[in-house]
């Protein structure tokens, strides 16, 4: 048998079987030898139950006391088990997948259980742990295969593997998995041929991949397994990075973009015009980008800032010095309103510098498309704004220098590239206001060039954050009432989800009916949501904008965008069910003039998870903090999003929130080995090249749009 062997032919693994691990990627030999343990069971690292600390999640063993089946209605019964071991007894609960689990667990085996630990009238307890048994049921036995509480008892490193509930049905539990990857290593030998050279090896003090794969599967000591992990990790992210640095090396070596050759009066009468002082940050940012506009290259940058930090007049700039450049812009954004918005900030500064602004929208009517169409294509308009209109086919630019894609999360890779082709090799801005980790900004966004706006314009008030009760709300309502008397104004914003849109969008409508009729009569509010019109919702933000309302009633629609210096108060009712990153960018709607500025966190009951975000709300108003957080209780692949996942989607055993340092030894190197032969032709660089594109190359054709 060869890696390339389809796992059916290994002994133990039936059609039935085969058919189950192919669901979890299991398809040959190979991907076996790569279907790592999630963790280890040894002796030193457990705990014995008299010494469990409430909130700690740990492992331990013992045997079962004794089950009990409670309940027989459906939806309302439960399983619980008693496990003891020498020190005490752990009660175990389960309220989901009751049937299977009273036919699988039974009085005398014994369990190795995973979980947090709560304790209820000084009875240690967990629910829903993760367990693996570790004796053999009678049908098991024979073929020499010892249980695990023996290997326990012997002190050995056992490796427990991941098991789905399809796998456990199918009697593919953990130990199994195990059985089976020990006839894989009889029948053959990973990690042959390598896929690092001696060099690499070398410089980076790297066990074997041959050696690796034996210590992470049967570890023969507590070094020589996290030796293992450490090079099983490095690899995967050195050839994400790989992927990286070869996209990076093509586009400043081979590809060539128009040149900006100067600076002119645009962006000085830009510069000019400005009634405040650009900030440090600010500043630094725009000489990267003018730098990247000037190489002669094509420009692939991402600029992220924190809400408020000023990315839009950096943008501006860029923009200035396409103009000057006699080359057009074009500025694609997420929403309506968002692009109407920026429409109307660039149209206030660059028309008086002699510069044509225009507005491209799905919703606009045929004649003024047309018209919008074709200033496009005679090349009448300087700068062009707008939503994915702007990709769509009959959309002609006469000079397109510079794409630049605000909160370029919210776009799918496609529509990205969409726009990136409707010229030759343009110079592409990326911007986003949710700060990013930046364990993902290099995991995810490595062969960007990235700019970050981490300092505040002068004059900003940090926003005060306070955690209430649902039930303080009317003390809540009446701080908001005192502050419209003083001349301000105000948000109210509900949840909306995607699993329950209609209904949350029903109760942000009845909300708004209530609030106007019952709590704020003598005042002007208005409603925004997903399900208004373009027009509608404008309609609404210009009234708003021009303090003809008093409160903005709405769902999560003013997530990003909305910038009313005016507006002091942000309200969020039921934030227990915002993300940390929505409430962050909720948040950043006030705060953005002169005046004091106050968010309100309401919550009906709160989850532990939920408590952790709302006390991180509290704690501080820095996104990338933020950001950091919310990478540690969500996992950073959580983050972005499966459009944003990249590179993440194929990382096996690294974590990007636990293995920052890893990740920068492997990308130095994966940049340093491009840098020396940007197209792997060496003799000693082949087999990295063949790996790269038997596993890696195919992710490589859309890394170019970040």
């Amino acid at each position: 048998m060869t890696g390339s062997t389809s796992i059916s032919y290994l002994k133990g693994v039936g059609p039935k079987k085969a058919s189950i691990l192919k669901e979890v990627g299991i398809t040959t030999i190979d991907d076996l030898f790569d279907y790592f343990p999630r963790r280890y069971l040894d002796r030193r690292a457990l705990k014995s139950i008299k010494n469990l600390v409430e909130g700690e999640t740990v492992t331990v063993v013992g045997k079962i006391l004794k089950t009990k089946l409670e309940g027989d209605t459906p939806g309302r019964s439960r399983f619980k088990v008693w496990l003891a071991d020498t020190t005490g007894v752990l009660e175990l609960t389960w309220f989901k997948g009751v049937r299977y689990f009273s036919r699988t667990v039974v009085q005398g085996e014994a369990l190795a259980v995973h979980g947090k630990v709560s304790y209820f009238n000084h009875q240690a307890q967990m629910q829903h742990p993760d367990f693996d048994r570790l004796s053999l049921t009678p049908h098991e036995s024979g073929e020499g295969i010892s249980s695990d509480f023996e290997l326990y008892n012997t002190g050995k490193i056992i490796p427990l593997y991941p098991s789905s509930e399809a796998m456990k049905q199918a009697s593919l539990t953990s130990r199994q998995i195990r059985n089976l990857v020990v006839r894989a290593f009889e029948a053959s030998i990973p990690g042959s041929p390598e896929n690092l050279s001696h060099a690499i090896l070398s410089d980076y003090n790297l066990l074997p991949l041959t050696e690796a794969y034996r210590e992470i599967h049967f570890p023969s000591s507590h070094d020589a397994l996290s030796k293992a992990r450490y090079r099983m990790k490095w690899t995967e992210l050195f050839y994400a990075q790989l992927l990286f640095a070869l996209r990076h090396h093509e586009i400043r070596q081979i590809k060539s973009a128009v040149m900006f050759t100067h600076s002119g009066a645009v962006t000085a009468r830009l510069y000019e015009s400005l009634p405040y002082e650009l900030t440090d940050a600010q500043k630094n940012a725009i000489r990267e980008i003018y730098r990247d506009l000037k190489s002669g290259s094509p420009m692939n940058r991402l600029l992220q800032g924190d809400v408020g930090s000023g990315k839009t007049i950096v943008a501006m700039f860029a923009m200035a010095l396409a103009a000057d450049n006699g080359l057009q812009s074009a500025f694609m954004a997420p929403t309506e309103i968002l692009a109407v918005q920026h429409y109307l900030v660039m149209k206030r500064y660059f028309q008086p510098l002699g510069l044509h602004v225009g507005l491209l929208t799905g919703k606009q009517g045929k004649k003024e498309r047309q018209e919008v169409l074709s200033s496009i294509s005679s090349g009448e308009l300087n700068i062009i704004l707008g939503t994915h209109a702007m990709i769509e086919k009959g959309v002609s630019y006469d000079s397109l220098g510079l794409v630049i894609i605000d909160e370029q999360h919210r776009f799918g890779v496609l529509q990205r590239k969409a726009l990136q082709e409707k010229s030759t090799n343009p110079h592409v801005l990326l911007m986003t206001a949710t700060p990013i980790p930046r364990t993902l900004t290099m995991g995810v966004f490595g062969d960007l060039d990235v700019s970050v706006i981490r300092q505040m314009p002068a004059g900003r008030t940090p926003v005060k954050t306070y955690l209430k009760q649902e039930k303080e709300n009317r003390k809540v309502y009446d701080f908001l009432r005192s502050q419209v008397a003083e001349g301000r104004q105000g948000y109210i914003v509900y949840p909306l989800v995607e699993e329950s849109e209609k209904m949350d969008m029903k109760a942000a409508v009845e909300s708004y009916h209530q609030l106007s009729a019952e709590v704020f009569p003598d005042l002007r509010l208005g409603l925004i949501h997903g399900q208004m019109t373009p027009d509608q919702k404008e309609e609404v933000m210009a009234q708003f904008r021009n303090g003809e309302i008093h409160l903005l009633v709405g769902t999560t629609v003013i997530e990003v965008g909305v910038d009313v210096p005016n507006a002091t108060v942000m309200i969020i009712e039921h934030a227990e069910r915002f993300g940390l990153a929505q409430l962050h960018q909720l948040r950043g709607r006030v705060g953005r003039g002169e005046h004091r500025s106050i968010c309100f966190l309401l919550y009906a009951k709160l989850t532990e998870e939920a408590r952790e975000r709302l006390a991180a709300m509290e704690s501080t108003t820095d996104g990338f903090i933020i950001s950091e957080i919310d990478a540690k209780i969500r996992g950073a692949g959580n983050i972005l999003g499966k459009e944003q996942s990249g590179t993440l989607s194929g990382l096996r055993i690294a974590d990007l929130n636990s293995d920052f340092d890893i990740m920068q030894s492997a990308r130095s190197a994966a940049f340093k080995l491009v840098e020396q032969d940007g197209l792997l032709q060496d003799i000693n660089h082949r087999m990295i090249k063949s790996y790269y594109h038997r596993y890696y190359h195919e992710r490589s054709s859309l890394a170019d749009i970040g």
